[in-house]
């Protein structure tokens, strides 16, 4: 990310939740607020997007990143009524379900670079979109800053259990970067969970989604935000059976098809194996 603007691939992500809103039916992810917090050039050109089955490869990018946010909020309900009471979105950007949160009684703590929550705000302010009581913004550059200090501020309750959403920034991340935000939510109290999506490295992929990762990658860094980090899945899995995580469940394509879109016709479909979803619980 280039530092003192907002995050490019925030946006982009938020136009492909967006336009899942106004093509995609059934819906994956229910987002009423997705489209009114864009900027109006955005809107427009959301409303231009090409269906799934003509561009299917920007429909296979836009089905993942509205899977993984339905499976976090998934997981999140379930702990809620376990009674969990925090929730921690990490990298927030455009993310809006702390304005559609159906749990009074859930804190939702956004963590992302300073400059990006700014602009969100004001996003917030001209779309007419009300700030709850329960929204927490925690303003945390993740390479420079504490983690514990940022959420500390905001008024997270370090004694009680918290789940993390990490959601499209792994791979943005730098090993230390990664490693020390894995600790710190590993040291959280029993309960606390956490989901995240990760890529698997180039080497593992067959050639046609080498050629895709090299796209894509391309792209991101010429938005000043470039891919750094990739996992082979047992090695992610081994880290974080050896963090004190259980319940670790780590999805690819297939599974996450099957349970969220099976059956459609309209071309909203998972394609490849680079990207995955992994989820996991403190005992």
């Amino acid at each position: 990310m280039i530092e003192g603007t907002p995050s490019r691939t925030a946006l982009r992500v938020a136009m492909r939740r967006a336009a899942h809103q106004v093509f995609d039916r059934p819906l994956v992810l229910e987002d009423p607020v997705a489209l009114r917090i864009l900027p109006q050039e955005q809107r427009d050109e959301v409303k231009r997007t090409p269906d799934g089955l003509r561009k299917p490869f920007s429909a296979a990018i836009r089905a993942f990143m509205v899977v993984r946010s339905r499976y976090a909020e998934d997981l999140l309900g379930a702990a809620v009524a376990r009674g969990l009471s925090q929730y921690v979105l990490l990298g927030a950007g455009l993310d809006t379900f702390a304005y559609r949160n159906p749990f009074s009684g859930l804190r939702v703590f956004e963590v992302d670079f300073p400059a990006t929550q700014v602009w969100k705000r004001s996003l917030l302010a001209e779309a007419g979109v009300p700030v709850p009581g329960n929204a927490c913004y925690a303003p945390v550059d993740f390479e420079e800053h504490s983690l514990a200090e940022g959420l500390a501020e905001a008024g997270l309750d370090f004694s009680q259990p918290a789940f993390f959403a990490w959601l499209g920034v792994v791979p943005y991340l730098t090993e230390r970067g990664f490693s020390e935000t894995l600790r710190f939510i590993a040291e959280r109290p029993a309960g606390s969970g956490v989901v995240f999506d990760y890529s698997q490295p180039r080497e593992v992929l067959p050639p046609v989604e080498q050629m895709m990762l090299d796209s894509m990658s391309a792209r991101v860094a010429q938005a000043g935000e470039p891919f750094q980090l990739f996992f082979r899945k047992e090695e992610l899995n081994s880290r974080l059976t050896e963090a004190g995580f259980g319940k670790i469940e780590d999805l690819g394509g297939p599974d996450l098809s099957a349970r969220y879109l099976a059956g459609r016709e309209d071309g909203l479909v998972l394609r490849g194996s680079g990207g995955r979803i992994m989820s996991a619980w403190r005992a």
